[in-house]
């Protein structure tokens, strides 16, 4: 498996690329009206947070800039949709029933949690080597740690 220890740091900088373009497009269907589809523009000053949060911070995590805060926050933001939407039965049609309402497969929150739990490691594990934070701030990236 020492072989594919070179790989890492271009795979970990294609996978903050792609979940940070993904979450970045939620943002971008609320607030932008694109790519097309989508609920719409949000109705509140909490679905507006939501949506600027989703847009730029995944445009901030896609190209490594100040990667860990908005990590930090998108993470937040993914934690408090799933529990004030998905298990609350806000993002279904008809709510469930009581006990059903908490696991995220029944409820239609797994891509919240997906999101909060990459975005939180994410956080830990830093910018990694190809990142404007790493080019920006000359600072050695963050490795993980060998036994």
């Amino acid at each position: 498996m020492n072989a594919l220890n070179r790989y890492v740091d271009p795979i970990y900088c294609i996978l903050r690329l792609i979940i940070g373009l993904m979450f970045a497009c939620h943002g971008g269907q609320k607030i932008l009206g694109f790519p097309p589809g989508g609920h719409g523009a949000p109705t509140d000053a909490l679905g507006w947070v939501g949506a600027i949060i989703e847009l730029a911070g995944g445009f901030l995590i896609a190209f490594g800039l100040l990667t860990r805060v908005a990590a930090f926050i998108s993470s937040g933001e993914m934690a408090v949709a799933y529990f004030m939407v998905h298990a609350a039965g806000k993002a279904l049609d008809h709510p469930p029933a009581t006990t059903e309402q908490f696991f995220p497969l029944l409820n239609k929150g797994e891509l919240a949690v997906l999101y909060c739990f990459i975005f939180l490691f994410i956080f830990f594990y830093g910018p990694g080597r190809y990142a404007l934070d790493t080019l920006i701030f000359q600072r050695p990236p963050s490795t993980a740690a060998t036994v």
